[in-house]
């Protein structure tokens, strides 16, 4: 019976790693995209987005046979409840990245410049998604703390962009259309920064029992 769990668990820890594996790679196509104008890459999104929502089911499925059938408890319910609990952020940073792809696919938009941080904000949200996973994998609290923490470096970022199309726009020296478009998909790279944040207090959860701020 204990075999039977474990085997189910370990197809748990499976499917939540693939998950943040095509969650990576979202970030990856929108930034790619944006930075290099490839529209080819937005044009991938579609699918693995829809990746993204199928793997968010089978994760649901796995965990609510565990909890109805095996009954975890202790660890195991943590890492259980936690993982339930993960994949509804993991599918709306898919979900988030989709619309940055989708904004590209239909204005054709693609990063000029301007002296907006787009791309040092895009590598730190990168990592903190990645961050985040990890953490989980490995059960490592400080590596979920500090991911907790980064994300002030990321709305830090945000803050930046917000205050520099201000100051364009009031000098006039700007496409006012292009900067609300980037100002729209900074948006969106700050929300799934506070989703991997999100994902960093659940793998926290999964050892303590407990999350920051609650």
């Amino acid at each position: 019976m204990r075999e039977a769990f474990d085997r189910e668990l370990e197809q748990l820890k499976n499917e939540v790693a693939t998950m943040g594996m095509y969650c990576e790679r979202a970030i990856d196509l929108v930034s790619e995209s944006l930075l290099e104008a490839n529209m080819a890459k937005a044009q991938d999104m579609p699918e693995l987005s829809l990746e993204i929502t199928h793997k968010e089911r089978e994760i649901e499925s796995i965990c609510l046979r565990l909890l109805l059938k095996q009954q975890p408890v202790a660890s195991d319910l943590r890492l259980v409840s936690a993982s339930l609990k993960m994949v509804t952020d993991l599918e709306r940073i898919g979900d988030q990245s989709e619309d940055v792809a989708e904004i590209i696919r239909v204005d054709k938009f693609f990063y000029t410049g301007q002296d907006i941080p787009l791309r040092r904000m895009a590598e730190a949200v990168r990592k903190m998604v990645s961050e985040s996973l990890d953490a989980f994998a490995k059960r490592d609290i400080q590596l979920a703390q500090s991911v907790i923490k980064y994300d002030d470096i990321v709305d830090n970022y945000f803050e930046d962009v917000k205050r520099l199309i201000v100051e364009k726009i009031k000098a006039q020296d700007c496409d006012g259309e292009y900067l609300l478009t980037l100002l729209m998909v900074c948006k969106y790279f700050e929300r799934i920064a506070d989703h991997a944040s999100n994902v960093a207090r659940w793998a926290e959860f999964a050892v303590t029992g407990v999350r920051e701020g609650e």
